[in-house]
């Protein structure tokens, strides 16, 4: 078997296992990218990913690929990544798809889109689904190749300075929420800011917002919202399991030999598995601190979801209506939700909600 069938039929863990990859990258040219992230150095978990995935194509190349990362506003704004990768000015990306909703509504489906898929529902869909082959369709357009990169699982609710108690309580919030959930913030009457990680905290302390979301107790706590808001929210029903993406620029990636290109895709994969990991072990220590310093932990009113829930079902149905690209992957989106939340409804719902009131 030469080296290329080898890797080929063996994949990047078991060619390394197998000792054949010093072979193999000797043989490839140095390789250099720049990876422009959307996130602060500061969030070790959702900028760390990016970082994971540096360092294991550094290692399966012997160092022969090295792929230097950026925080956001180093290279380019937070919000800039997408322009810059599909220019060329830098190699690759990792951000959130739903910050550039902005462009086409149908960015969002790739994060997280209001009362859709959880985190091991999402990656099913891009692995085992359809996801991935209709994201790269889409894309294309934007000269961009994308690889899942990272999941944060169910967000909380975000920090609030007044009591959330109906749907009234959100008429002129200025809120800071993750991009297309703005829209239904808005369809409830909130007042929805795209704000940076890096800059929120400033806003809210200003009172430039009067409530903000991010991820969860691991990062927030971090980002130091409690200090400002005593209020926290939960469930996040705009982010069930938000992703993040890697995009490259198409012709870099093309230019990557097979064995490259592998490693790419196996790295990305490693980071995406890791990225979840850290935030299930670090989440819940953090929200126990927060609580004990005084955080007061609330669940949004029945009401206010089902406020929610309506005004979702609208926006998809109006996008839909408008949208032929965002029509074309909702529909096998919400299909593959349907039946995932069928079998989740008898397997892991039961058995969470079970454990979750066992006393252990």
């Amino acid at each position: 078997m030469d080296r290329r069938s080898l890797i080929k039929n063996a994949g990047i863990a078991g060619v390394l296992a197998a000792g054949a990859a010093p072979a193999i990258v000797s043989a490839q040219p140095a390789v250099r990218w720049r990876l422009a992230s959307s996130f602060p150095r500061a969030l070790d978990t959702i900028f760390g990913a990016a970082d994971v995935f540096a360092k294991a194509v550094s290692d399966a190349t012997g160092g022969r690929f090295q792929v230097s990362v950026h925080p956001g506003g180093e290279l380019m704004p937070a919000f800039g990544v997408v322009d810059g990768v599909q220019a060329g000015t830098v190699e690759c990306a990792h951000t959130a798809p739903y910050y550039f909703f902005g462009k086409d509504d149908t960015f969002a489906i790739g994060t997280a889109i209001p009362f859709g898929l959880n985190s091991r529902q999402l990656t099913a869909w891009f692995y085992d689904g359809n996801g991935l082959k209709l994201f790269r369709e889409f894309y294309d357009a934007y000269n961009i190749v994308n690889f899942p990169m990272g999941n944060t699982g169910a967000q909380m609710g975000g920090w609030y300075r007044k009591e959330i108690k109906s749907p009234a309580d959100l008429q002129g919030l200025k809120f800071r929420v993750g991009g297309f959930a703005g829209k239904v913030m808005s369809k409830l009457g909130a007042v929805p800011q795209n704000i940076p990680g890096g800059e929120i905290y400033q806003a809210l302390e200003r009172g430039t917002i009067d409530a903000v979301e991010w991820v969860g107790p691991y990062d927030d706590e971090k980002l130091g919202f409690q200090r400002v808001a005593p209020f926290y929210y939960y469930p996040g029903w705009w982010e069930g399991g938000a992703q993040l993406d890697l995009y490259v620029n198409k012709a870099a990636f093309n230019a990557l030999s097979n064995e490259y290109k592998a490693i790419v895709t196996a790295a990305a994969s490693h980071a995406h598995t890791t990225m979840q990991a850290m935030y299930d072990a670090r989440n819940p220590q953090a929200l126990k601190r927060l609580v004990a310093g005084g955080t007061k932990l609330e669940a949004f009113p029945r009401s206010v979801m089902d406020a929610a829930f309506r005004a979702s079902m609208e926006l998809y149905g109006e996008l839909n209506d408008t949208n032929p690209r965002w029509k074309k992957i909702y529909e096998d989106y919400s299909a593959f939700r349907r039946d995932a939340n069928l079998w989740f409804r008898f397997t892991e719902a039961r058995f969470d909600s079970y454990m979750q009131a066992a006393r252990l």
